[in-house]
């Protein structure tokens, strides 16, 4: 779907429109997660409040005028929405975001406040996706995909560039997964600048969308989703995301919805962060001891999201 050259156009392309956001080391800590070297990616701090402005800005710049004349629509676990309703700002033009009905009321005030039109329907996001479809056909609205389409791919990729330039001697990375557009375009950006760099990602426990399709060999729709994580719930990923995913991510593991809020917890009380769930996924695979690695060992872990989770 893409390679590291997309990856690198779509940075120059939105360098105006988004923050490079900073690396920081996770030390003084009252509650140590890990024996490793470990740092921070925070996405947090974009737009919106996670990696989904990259994505979105990038499908913007890519999408011929007259084909946003009707405005443009998408269905989301919250974070691709908020993206894609601040693109449509950027552009001048409506924003229509469908929602699962799991999404958080937090989430769905700043679609809100960002003047998009919202619709909760569906239980997961592939129920919801439906809707948004359906609109775009009868609205004539430009459709922007939160995993599946290249160049939001791409654009999500543009984060494994930073994380790189300024963590050149990182050995492992950690990446929460929805529907895997994140991990694909930085695994792609990694593995073709530093294939020795282990890319691990993180799923619920009630939403282990690749590591079922891995483990299958092929793509599988789980049965059934179960975690209340709306931004990381997925019963079916993409065929060519799966491909992305098979080739480039060394190891998935699998965290609870309850470990993803103790470490939203965590991030609050030792970081003054305010994750979401997903952003706080890799740090609960280091709390709860899914993941372990060694002293002087270098693990660049994303805080992709931001969110109240850990206030309430």
């Amino acid at each position: 779907m893409i390679q590291l050259e997309d990856i690198q156009a779509a940075a120059k392309r939105i360098a105006p429109h988004i923050r490079r956001t900073p690396n920081i080391r996770a030390e003084a800590l009252a509650e140590p997660v890990t024996e490793a070297d470990l740092w921070l990616k925070l996405e947090c701090l974009q737009p919106t409040g996670s990696f989904k402005a990259r994505g979105a800005t990038n499908k913007l710049l890519t999408t011929r005028k007259e084909e946003l004349a009707g405005g443009v629509v998408t269905a989301s676990g919250g974070n691709h929405g908020l993206a894609t309703a601040r693109a449509a700002k950027l552009a001048g033009v409506p924003a229509t975001i469908f929602v699962p009905k799991s999404i958080t009321p937090a989430k769905v005030d700043k679609l809100k406040r960002w003047g998009a039109t919202v619709e909760i329907i569906g239980d997961i996001w592939n129920e919801t996706n439906l809707h948004a479809l359906a609109f775009a056909k009868e609205n004539g609205a430009a459709y922007f995909h939160p995993f599946a389409d290249p160049a939001v791919i791409a654009g999500q990729g543009t984060t494994a560039l930073e994380l790189l330039e300024e963590i050149p001697d990182v050995d492992t990375v950690l990446v929460a997964i929805g529907g895997g557009g994140l991990i694909s375009g930085m695994g792609v950006a990694i593995k073709a600048l530093k294939p020795s760099v282990r890319i691990i990602g993180i799923e619920p426990e009630g939403s282990p969308t690749l590591k079922a399709s891995l483990d299958a060999g092929r793509v599988v729709r789980l049965p059934s989703v179960t975690s209340r994580v709306a931004t990381m719930s997925c019963a079916e990923t993409d065929p060519g995301v799966f491909e992305l995913v098979r080739d480039h991510v060394d190891d998935i593991v699998l965290v609870s919805d309850e470990a993803m809020l103790d470490a939203s917890r965590w991030l609050w009380f030792e970081m003054g962060i305010a994750a979401d769930l997903s952003g706080a996924a890799a740090i609960a695979a280091l709390r709860e001891k899914v993941l372990t690695f060694p002293a002087g060992h270098k693990v660049g872990a994303l805080v992709c999201g931001a969110g109240p989770d850990a206030l309430v």
